[in-house]
């Protein structure tokens, strides 16, 4: 296995969960805790983005995300890790057929949050995401009604499984979702960034 990329043996179930996680917050912790114990997985891995050079707000350094998110989440089942940054990709479509490519005896599943569902429909080659993996979504603060209505979820509505059926996710065969609910938590990357910059002191 290459230098950077997560270890697994074959047949596991992994959690795929994206973001800046700038910075990683305890809401990032409850949607993986919730995701382990509700869909069936054996492990999750948390796919740290590098910056966007398109994006006019650059994120903090990877390292220092990284670092910061495994202070956080010690969990062992759960690795924080840099791999997109190693196989050079940045939309979620190319790191998942990368991953399937580097680990073909793995069953990944891509985790969100109900607010991402809300703008799935809007990600570069959604519907290839959802062809490729089963998707996990968990309910976040506000949108569970949007979410049910999305765009994503009518064009997906023959493949979502009834919530009791939850467990089976990470082994199922996609396209496959469901949603489930889980205890909320308000906290988001955005806020706790603006709350730093408040507290800051003005030089």
């Amino acid at each position: 296995m290459k230098q950077g990329f997560p270890f697994a043996t074959a047949g596991q179930r992994v959690g795929l969960l994206g973001g800046s996680f700038d910075p990683a917050h305890e809401g990032h912790v409850l949607l993986t805790e919730e995701a382990l114990k509700r869909f069936g997985l054996d492990r999750v891995w948390w796919l740290v983005t590098p910056g966007n050079p398109l994006k006019a707000h650059q994120p903090a350094p990877l390292a220092e995300r990284i670092a910061h998110a495994q202070k956080l989440m010690d969990d062992p089942r759960v690795e924080v890790t840099g791999i997109e940054a190693e196989l050079g990709t940045q939309k979620t479509v190319d790191t998942i057929a990368a991953l399937q490519k580097h680990y073909p005896n793995l069953h990944f599943t891509w985790l969100m949050g109900s607010d991402n569902l809300v703008q799935f429909s809007r990600w570069e080659r959604w519907r290839e995401i959802a062809a490729r993996v089963p998707i996990g979504v968990l309910s976040r603060p506000g949108t569970r009604l949007a979410a049910r209505l999305s765009k994503a979820a009518r064009v997906m509505a023959s493949a979502r499984l009834p919530e009791r059926r939850a467990s089976q996710l990470g082994s199922a065969r996609p396209p496959a979702w469901v949603m489930v609910n889980m205890p909320m938590s308000s906290a988001s990357s955005s806020a706790i960034r603006a709350a730093r910059e408040t507290a800051a002191p003005k030089g």
